[in-house]
């Protein structure tokens, strides 16, 4: 999946990636089962490439830990670039047949030179260097980021970063290969999937495609607008201005979530109306008009989709307590 928050490849695949080059990920805290793939490989004799400011427990595993300035890691995954090109490691023949703008992009890495990156990272030019010969030099090699590469101010140049190297070296289209974001919340590959985001229809179909619109609309029997929805860090800022005076929050806890608090206090507390959809009466629920109770994972049945894709079907356990409901059921 290139261009869409997803997987390229299978959990699987990474055990036998001969590289994995884990950016911005706690992986061992955050995605335990995929860890202990990482983990398998690593015994197997791949190399584990760590990209993180911090001491995690994935870089007692690690061939090699480039350990960062916090936010720098465009001019390191630039410079990496600026070797592979310089040195000749990219696939031609991947990047003849498969890329566009190569040549633009082979004079904007050019002033991203390993001395130049290091000054701005922090990691040594021979480190950068042989990491970059490593990741290049490798039959197949994978790589996985989480929220430590995306929340930034820059996440989505963060992303296209790790992209264009993929690209560079014929990492997509390949097993134990490509570019894959492990998730960071239960379900939200799915919500994902779904349609939920504010650009895409289900499938990832971008809103402003006239022929993915007229699908839609044949399917579902109403005109659908042409212009995407506003993103949530938007509608915090529309809430600002007054723009937006009422909202309704389902299973999120906006307030400890969002990366600043004190503005989503205010944006919050500064509508007419707030409704908070929640299974505990959360930071964000105590600040709401009306709370409706919901159902856990365990009390409803359903889908998840998981990181890599899969779809799992789940089945209730129990029945939910009290007056909670269903999701569905509370919003039809």
């Amino acid at each position: 999946m290139v261009g869409r928050g997803a997987m390229s490849n299978s959990i699987e695949e990474l055990e036998k990636a001969p590289v994995i080059l884990a950016v911005g990920t706690n992986t061992t805290e955050s995605h335990p089962v995929i860890a202990l793939r990482v983990k398998k490989a690593v015994a197997n004799g791949s190399k584990l490439l760590v990209v993180d400011p911090r001491g995690i427990e994935l870089t007692r595993f690690a061939h090699r830990w480039l350990r960062l300035k916090l936010g720098s890691d465009i001019a390191l995954f630039n410079a990496m670039g600026h070797v592979i090109i310089e040195e000749e490691l990219f696939d031609r023949e991947f990047v003849a047949q498969r890329t566009t703008a190569f040549d633009e992009y082979r004079e904007f890495v050019e002033t991203y030179t390993p001395e130049y990156a290091e000054q701005i990272t922090g990691v040594p030019a021979s480190e950068i260097r042989l990491a970059a010969r490593e990741y290049a030099g490798a039959e197949r090699a994978a790589i996985i980021y989480t929220l430590g590469v995306t929340e930034h101010s820059c996440g989505v140049h963060n992303v296209q970063s790790l992209a264009n190297l993929a690209l560079l070296c014929g990492n997509f289209g390949r097993e134990s290969a490509g570019v894959n974001p492990l998730r960071g919340q239960n379900n939200v590959q799915g919500a994902g999937d779904a349609g939920c985001l504010p650009a895409y229809f289900p499938g990832y179909q971008r809103v402003g495609v006239r022929e993915a619109r007229a699908s839609w609309e044949r399917e579902w029997g109403v005109p659908l607008d042409a212009h995407p929805g506003i993103t949530k860090l938007s509608a915090l800022d529309h809430m600002l201005e007054g723009k937006i005076r009422a909202v309704y929050i389902m299973g999120e806890n906006t307030v400890v979530s969002d990366a600043n608090a004190s503005k989503t206090r205010r944006a919050l507390e500064s509508c007419d109306f707030v409704v908070v959809q929640d299974i505990f009466l959360t930071e964000t629920a105590q600040l709401a008009d009306v709370v409706l109770p919901a159902a856990c994972f365990a009390e409803m049945d359903g889908t998840f989709t998981n990181t890599e894709r899969r779809v799992q079907r789940v089945r209730k356990a129990v029945d939910p307590p009290g007056e909670a409901k269903a999701d569905w059921k509370i919003l039809s």
